[in-house]
């Protein structure tokens, strides 16, 4: 293991054996597994494509040489499986996902496509997105129907859809502390600000990416009925507060989904196979009279976040 001043300029403390990093606007999470071994670990999914790099550098500062028993992936949309492949070749590990979630990592089938309608700065962003799946082979494979996760002792798996049909998050009950995923966000993705000042609060999931509001409600109603003490998710900093578990409450009380979109009353449907029907489409009357306007503004945000992250590299 490397000095702590190095693994802090690429991880930030979330609970004891957990770390999380963020790539541009997304977060990976390392998490210690002495149980298995001295200096095993587990990474929770892997950022951007091309992310690979920043990962490699987190992984090394905290762990040496060592490598990771197994990658975990709360689901595979690009900005959290972008790396998996690259990553799991690189140290020759297996990468896990839910049943329901296989098809998007086997090349079976593609994502929903994705609805910029519904609003807010990461709509407008999702519109330069991709939705497709991705191909795995032999080094993607099916979490166990149990919860357990052998590479992970004293952690279960939740099934948490909504966001997507095989959408997991990561419990632990000794010390209350959840890795959510994408089940909820702990900053606001509608707002252009929170892009930038990712001001710490619950919010929804990636509005133009959950294409089931209800299932969505209520993976976030039992996620709530945990109590979790620290709250870490895909976007946004963790959340360890006092009053975390009532302010998980009080949000699982309060959700609503977006007031308009294509999958706001009718869910797309998907099974083991993929996906099988899609609402139909929501006209985008922004798509072309807007499209350069929101490219530079996309651009933007993320240019001034890829240079934060820069900095902190170097």
């Amino acid at each position: 293991m490397q000095n702590s001043e190095t693994a802090r300029d690429f991880l930030s403390f979330v609970a004891q054996g957990v770390y999380h990093t963020k790539i541009v606007f997304v977060g990976a999470y390392f998490i210690d597994t002495p149980e298995n071994a001295p200096g095993s670990w587990i990474l929770v999914d892997t950022g951007l494509p091309l992310s690979h790099g920043r990962i490699l550098k987190a992984a090394e500062s905290r762990y040496g040489n060592q490598k990771p028993s197994a990658i975990i992936l709360t689901h595979g949309h690009f900005d959290h499986a972008g790396a998996a492949l690259a990553l799991a070749e690189e140290w020759d590990v297996p990468i896990y996902a839910h049943r329901l979630e296989m098809p998007y990592l086997n090349g079976k089938s593609d994502y929903p496509p994705q609805d910029p309608t519904v609003g807010g700065a990461i709509a407008f962003m999702s519109r330069f997105f991709p939705h497709g799946g991705y191909d795995f082979g032999d080094r993607v494979r099916q979490l166990p129907e149990n919860g357990e996760i052998s590479e992970m002792p004293n952690w279960n798996f939740i099934h948490t859809p909504g966001h997507t049909a095989g959408h997991i998050s990561l419990w632990r009950e000794s010390d209350r502390t959840l890795v959510a995923g994408d089940a909820l966000s702990t900053m606001n993705l509608d707002s252009w600000v929170s892009q930038i000042t990712e001001k710490q609060e619950f919010c929804n999931p990636a509005a133009p990416f959950t294409t089931d509001w209800q299932a969505a409600r209520r993976s976030v109603e039992l996620l709530a009925d945990l109590e979790p003490k620290v709250v870490g998710a895909g976007h946004g900093k963790p959340i360890a507060d006092e009053d975390t578990a009532q302010r998980l409450k009080e949000f699982a009380r309060n959700f609503q989904p977006p007031p308009k979109g294509r999958y706001v009353n009718a869910p797309a449907i998907a099974d083991e196979s993929g996906v099988i029907s899609v609402p139909p489409p929501v006209t985008d009357p922004l798509k072309i009279a807007f499209g350069a306007t929101t490219a530079v503004a996309a651009g933007v945000v993320i240019t001034k976040l890829a240079r934060r992250n820069k900095r902190r590299d170097d």
